[in-house]
């Protein structure tokens, strides 16, 4: 049975592999499949980060979420879980780093903030190396993509940054109506 593939991806897909393999070089469409899905996931309707009062989370809950993924010390009821949740702290960091920077907090006063690009690109290597270790059984096939999204975490989010500029001069070119 074949999933039924987001509305958007063909778009997102495209849009990314264009930047990421014109103005980055980076020709591996397997990770350009993954990033567009990511960018489908938090475009929904309904998402976790489209419903936040604020955009994105403050750093207190970003921090809170690393915690609780920790099976051993954290509340993660299993390996699994703490799977899943580094895989969105991962996704989150890309697509908020990338796409939404006015979500970064440059002033680092105030009782609660938002974290900084430094703050979100540590969360992000790091969750996306955790999920790489997740490198047997039924998530053998998929950890070396979270390698890659680790290693070159700082090169997605600039790829983003790209896509998020060339979606901004399309947006700006598009005829107003109303």
């Amino acid at each position: 049975m074949q999933i039924q593939a987001h509305p958007l991806e063909p778009f997102f897909q495209h849009e990314v592999a264009t930047i990421f393999e014109g103005k980055l070089g980076l020709n591996d469409p397997e990770l350009t499949g993954y990033v567009a899905r990511v960018l489908c996931t938090f475009s929904e309707e309904g998402s976790p980060f489209l419903s936040r009062p604020a955009v994105g989370h403050p750093i207190e809950e970003l921090v809170a979420m690393i915690r609780a993924s920790d099976p051993v010390y954290g509340k993660a009821p299993s390996f699994d879980a703490e799977r899943a949740m580094r895989k969105y702290i991962g996704d989150y960091a890309l697509f908020v780093a990338g796409m939404v920077p006015e979500a970064l907090d440059n002033d680092h006063d105030g009782p609660s903030r938002h974290p900084s690009l430094g703050e979100l690109i540590q969360a992000g290597k790091e969750s996306y190396y955790v999920v790489s270790q997740f490198n047997v059984f039924e998530y053998k096939k998929e950890a070396p993509l979270f390698g890659r999204l680790s290693e070159q975490f700082e090169r997605y989010v600039l790829g983003l940054a790209l896509v998020r500029e060339e979606l901004g001069k399309r947006l700006s070119m598009a005829p107003q109506f109303g």
